[in-house]
């Protein structure tokens, strides 16, 4: 019998902070809230109701050329969760 090594959730942080975000490929950047964040991705609030759908990026901070690449991983009405791509 094989013995799977199951990854442990990284510890969630809650936050409530403004972020930005755009669509791959897009430039228009969209209001949304964070509402928890790990080391490996985070909980989103999106602030509309455009669909998001495959990879987007988040902006701490109002300037969008400074982002982080994330894939969108589920979405339960206006929250989506997101898993940070990071550069290989």
């Amino acid at each position: 019998m094989a013995i799977f090594k199951r990854e442990t959730r990284k510890p969630r942080h809650k936050v409530e902070q403004h972020v930005w975000m755009t669509l791959d490929g897009g430039f228009a950047k969209r209001n949304c809230t964070l509402l928890d964040l790990s080391l490996t991705g985070a909980k989103i609030r999106v602030n509309d109701k455009e669909p998001v759908d495959g990879k987007l990026s988040i902006a701490f901070t109002g300037d969008v050329r400074k982002t982080t690449r994330c894939r969108l991983v589920w979405r339960k009405g206006n929250e989506i969760g997101v898993e940070f791509l990071h550069a290989a």
